[in-house]
């Protein structure tokens, strides 16, 4: 028997008089609902709002073709970012990849457009400038295109061996290896404290970092590998056993109510402060820390992936120009005088686009280098002693054909493969860093997911890793920062097997 309008009666109780109706409870707004009411002042902010803002500066810019490609090529990219943090799915290094092209090759060069300031000079002709921001625009049409074809291939699964022994399945961390990787980071780290003075120097400033480095004697003046192993086996692998250890905190309930597990991850977590702390350490290399350490400690987290990106954005144009306290001393440290809080991005460390300009007029003088910078990159390790034509890095080049000082200038990923390559290499290699990257993307969702293969998970260190250490590969000089990458992928084997996820303990 139903209602008049077609709704079961209310169920009688006792004394005949029946029972009032109880309405369901409300279902909490899911994501999707959230993502609709998120997406057009989003879009709109990143799109056209900061844009806006930003060409409403006062400034003596020219606008001409190059200002226009610029104000594509950020509303390119802020739609693609704005993409990345609407997404159902979290794509960590498509999305770290697309707020660092919004900040440093689309909001930063468009406030130096309209401001006519740039932190370094550009010294070629005005249509290398066009150029420049015309290939950055390709390469990142690029690698979309890459993204777009690794979306439209399914991913395998490791079929496990007959016996279901080693070989067959994910990668895990193998549990003895991952004591000898702690072991590790503690001997290392340690010498590393010592050998620099003890962990007062870590709380000065970089600038009495490079100078107890000096004098402990580990680089000489033709070469900085020994410092560069030095200061890399000081921080990595600490870093990374922090790392697996705060994913085994996280998933696992029985590592939790471990006291050893706990307090080796204390003890991690202890020796990360000293030697990765901000004082001490380059701003690019402590948002590697920062955003690996976020997205391992929140592996399943909507809230923070989206946070992450989007708060991203506002720490790179308000925090980041001004982050460089720690570099200098107090007599050395000159403090930002700015009227507009866009200033700093025309006078300070964005200098991506002007640079890949400059190297364009200084491959016009030189040529191709065909490979040879990436040899160098890729036996960093070789000294100089040993290499007398090893090349330098490609911004130190650039630098020293401008006739600069202080050559410690930023050489992008679109610079690198342009300089190598030309053109056609430039395209190539960013598409396939798409698909790689959109790839590893997809199996990090299946690692970090329900059914991946748990707590030990490489793939789960290793992606939010990579995803920080993006901001350091794309600002370049790959020369430096090859080194660090090295090492982590040496710390990562050692600790690295494949089991079949059947004959894997339960954790």
């Amino acid at each position: 028997m139903t209602s008049v309008h077609g709704a079961p009666p209310s169920a009688p109780v006792r004394g005949g008089s029946p029972r009032p109706s109880v309405e369901p409870p409300a279902k909490p707004m899911s994501w999707a609902m959230l993502s609709r009411a998120m997406a057009v002042p989003l879009i709109l902010g990143l799109v056209c709002f900061l844009p806006a803002l930003i060409a409403a500066q006062p400034g003596t810019g020219s606008r001409d073709t190059a200002y226009w490609l610029q104000l594509v090529l950020t509303c390119y990219s802020g739609a693609r970012l704005a993409t990345m943090v609407l997404s159902t799915r979290r794509r960590l290094l498509q999305g770290v990849f697309w707020m660092f092209v919004y900040i440093a090759m689309g909001v930063a060069p468009f406030a130096q457009a309209v401001i006519g300031q740039t932190p370094t000079p550009a010294v070629g002709p005005r249509a290398d400038l066009v150029t420049a921001i015309a290939l950055i625009l390709v390469g990142c049409a690029a690698f979309d295109l890459g993204a777009l074809l690794a979306s439209r291939r399914p991913l395998r699964r490791r079929a496990p061996t007959r016996e279901g022994g080693g070989g067959g399945g994910p990668a895990t961390a193998h549990p003895v290896r991952l004591r000898l990787l702690v072991l590790l980071a503690f001997a290392a780290s340690g010498y590393y404290v010592l050998k620099l003075g003890g962990p007062a120097v870590f709380f000065s400033s970089r600038q009495e970092i490079s100078a107890s480095v000096a004098e402990s004697g580990v680089a000489s003046g033709e070469s900085n590998v020994g410092s560069a192993f030095l200061k890399g086996f000081g921080t990595v692998p600490a870093l990374l056993a922090l790392l697996f250890y705060t994913r085994r905190l996280v998933t696992s309930r029985r590592a939790r109510r471990a006291p050893s597990t706990v307090l080796v991850w204390i003890a991690l977590a202890a020796v990360n402060l000293v030697v990765n702390n901000p004082i001490s350490n380059a701003r690019y290399w402590f948002l590697t820390v920062l955003v690996s350490l976020l997205f391992t400690a929140f592996p399943s987290s909507a809230a923070m992936y989206r946070s992450v990106l989007a708060m991203g954005v506002i720490g790179a144009l308000v925090l980041f120009p001004y982050a460089d306290r720690f570099r200098y001393d107090d007599t050395g440290y000159r403090p930002v005088q700015s009227s507009s809080v866009f200033e700093p991005l025309a006078t300070k460390d964005y200098d991506q686009t002007v640079m890949f300009a400059n190297t364009i007029s200084w491959v016009d003088t030189r040529g191709h280098t065909y490979g040879r910078q990436l040899a160098g990159s890729a036996f960093f390790f070789v000294p100089r002693a040993a290499w007398s034509g090893k090349p330098e890095d490609t911004g130190v080049r650039v630098g020293q054909w401008m006739g600069m000082n202080m050559t410690n200038l930023s050489a992008p990923l679109w610079t690198e493969l342009w300089v190598d390559f030309g053109a056609p290499g430039m395209v190539g290699g960013l598409a396939l860093i798409g698909y790689a990257a959109a790839r590893t993307d997809r199996r990090y969702a299946r690692a970090v997911s329900r059914d991946g293969p748990g707590p030990g998970s490489v793939l789960a260190i290793t992606a939010p890793l990579i995803a920080g250490y993006t901001f350091i590969l794309l600002r370049g000089p790959l020369l430096q920062a090859v080194g660090k990458l090295a090492i982590a992928a040496l710390c990562l084997a050692l600790v690295t097997s494949f089991t079949d996820r059947s004959r894997r303990r339960s954790h």
